[in-house]
């Protein structure tokens, strides 16, 4: 987009800001001192121009969030469950923190509402998630670091995770090892094979994930998947710090 272009495209955006004022702070439960910056928060970068080196989407403010998120669930837990060791409260932050958690946290504050997205479905993929992220960036720019620690408490926390529940949850970490790799612009690779077993009544498989070709975990299992979630498993166990 020319800067020509940009012009009519900015006052279209501050505008309909304005207009949804009223929305925002009722489905965000914030009442903002810079509203630019929860528009921009909630705006998927398929309806947002790229202008020169101007960025009209939420990602960088998604990218704030989720460091600010993973700081303030980490000091949660680490308070909630003074005796646990670190392996717990790693993966206990990673179940809160996972975009299916944070998809369903966005859908419960009906953050829906207000995003501005092209996409056609946005249930089965995660803008809701990345746009909460991307939100709470915006409120720890807007506010800083205690009040935005106080609003994912109430407002996120609390009302819609039972965190006591996630303990018995089953984690899948194959999911999570992919979603660590995309985040850091890295790509794992599952290699499965099958071995004989000596009683040949079932079939043994063998997986290993690796990352640039160096082996980060391997795991067996009676089926493809069980192998490499244990494979996954023990890369995550032994490699992955969220």
């Amino acid at each position: 987009m020319n800067r020509l272009g940009l012009v009519p495209f900015l006052k279209s955006f501050f505008t309909t800001q304005r207009n949804q004022d009223p929305i925002l702070r009722q489905v965000l439960n914030y009442r903002p001192r810079n509203p630019g910056l929860f528009q921009l928060a909630l705006t998927h970068k398929s309806a947002a121009p790229l202008a020169g080196q101007q960025i009209l989407n939420n990602e960088r403010l998604e990218y704030l969030g989720d460091s600010v998120l993973n700081t303030v669930v980490a000091d949660y837990l680490y308070h909630l469950y003074p005796n646990e060791r670190e392996g717990f409260l790693t993966k206990m932050r990673a179940k809160i923190v996972s975009r299916e958690t944070l998809n369903y946290v966005a859908r419960q504050i009906k953050l829906d509402r207000i995003i501005v997205s092209r996409l056609e479905e946005q249930q089965g993929n995660n803008v809701l998630g990345n746009a909460l992220e991307a939100v709470i960036g915006a409120i720890f720019l807007d506010a800083g670091f205690r009040k935005t620690r106080q609003y994912i408490l109430r407002h996120l926390i609390q009302p819609h995770i039972d965190v006591r529940q996630f303990e018995c949850v089953t984690f899948d970490y194959k999911s999570q090892l992919i979603e660590w790799s995309q985040k850091n612009d890295m790509e794992v690779v599952f290699e499965d094979m099958e071995q004989q077993t000596p009683n040949f009544t079932q079939p043994l498989f063998v997986s290993e994930v690796k990352l640039h070709d160096e082996i980060l975990g391997r795991g067996k299992g009676h089926s493809k998947k069980e192998a490499q979630q244990m494979a996954a498993k023990e890369a995550f166990d032994l490699y992955i710090e969220y």
